[in-house]
């Protein structure tokens, strides 16, 4: 089987091994691959990884011997699937791989918003402890997060463990689902409506789908429902959010800091306005990559090549 990697570096940027699919069949790894490029390079292929290169109809098309693509992640909107599945591709995903890393980077911003560690630890390198006449001085309010109400938008495996988590700080949860009844709960949440959401929380945390009902569902009217002084945190996706509305609201206080580590275009304009917006804290989208994440990323991409040369697919998305 030839099996080519359109753009491995973000899954295994040199601490892992390719060994386990080597030993499926004739790999071919590329780092990265331009857009231009793709078909060139995966002419001859019969299976195809692909993290963030897009695999659409007329690429498909273009690709005679392809029987397989393996999306080296859980969402699928780069490939086409129903081309795909109209010219007998198969299409798997990774489910869950990373949800521990993308939950503990949820509760990094978090903790920061509520410890002010960024800017105390900025301010020790600085110096100002050691100009200070006291033991102990904050260079931003700091707070608990116990008795705290955190708002969860979507609550599938991440939105879930999020809520466990919260529970154990102390917080009240309070999540939105379309696929959850007003009023019911579990032992870590309780469903109320989008508007009750955004007015209740003092932290508003993201972890729903991107799609046409959920895209900028964090807009300028939403943000005036919520409370003055609000956190918001997004680790979902970067199209969740109006950027502009959200940096407005930064600049005027209306929240009181935004986490991130998505944006709406990666890597981001320079011009992007919440760069250099005050109290915003982004990382380049890593949540999802410590090493525990892409140990368990490369076994199920392995796992699910071989359970499809096995005829016997799974994790199949289309």
């Amino acid at each position: 089987m030839e099996i080519v990697v359109l753009d491995g570096y973000t899954l295994n940027p040199g601490d892992l091994d390719w060994n386990a699919l080597q030993a499926l069949g004739n790999v071919t790894i590329y780092p990265r691959t331009a857009s231009e490029l793709t078909i060139e390079r995966a002419q001859n292929a019969n299976a195809i990884l692909t993290n963030k290169v897009v695999l659409d109809a007329d690429t498909i098309d273009a690709l005679p011997n392809l029987q397989y693509i393996g999306v080296l992640a859980t969402g699928t909107n780069v490939v086409d699937l129903e081309y795909a599945r109209a010219k007998d591709v198969v299409v798997t995903n990774i489910p869950k791989y990373s949800t521990e890393s993308v939950v503990q980077s949820t509760f990094a911003q978090l903790l920061n918003f509520a410890t002010a560690l960024c800017k105390n630890a900025a301010s020790t390198r600085a110096g100002n402890w050691s100009r200070c006449q006291d033991f102990s001085y904050t260079s931003a309010p700091i707070f608990e997060l116990s008795g705290k109400t955190l708002g969860i938008l979507g609550y599938g495996a991440i939105g879930k463990r999020v809520a466990q988590i919260a529970n154990a700080f102390g917080m009240n949860v309070i999540v939105f689902s379309p696929r959850l009844s007003l009023g019911s709960s579990d032992q870590f949440a309780t469903a109320v409506s989008l508007d009750d959401l955004f007015a209740r929380a003092d932290f508003l945390t993201l972890h729903c789908p991107l799609k046409n009902t959920t895209e900028k569902i964090v807009n300028a009217e939403r943000i005036n429902q919520m409370k003055n002084g609000a956190y918001l945190v997004n680790t979902g996706r970067g199209g969740l959010i109006d950027e502009t509305a959200v940096a407005n609201a930064l600049h005027s206080g209306k929240l009181s800091g935004f986490g991130a580590d998505v944006l709406s275009t990666e890597p981001p304009q320079k011009d992007n306005p919440l760069i250099d917006a005050p109290n915003a804290y982004i990382t380049p989208h890593n949540a999802w990559a410590t090493l525990d994440a892409r140990v368990r990323l490369m076994k199920i991409a392995v796992d699910n090549l071989a359970a499809f040369i096995k005829g016997e697919p799974v994790n199949v998305v289309n």
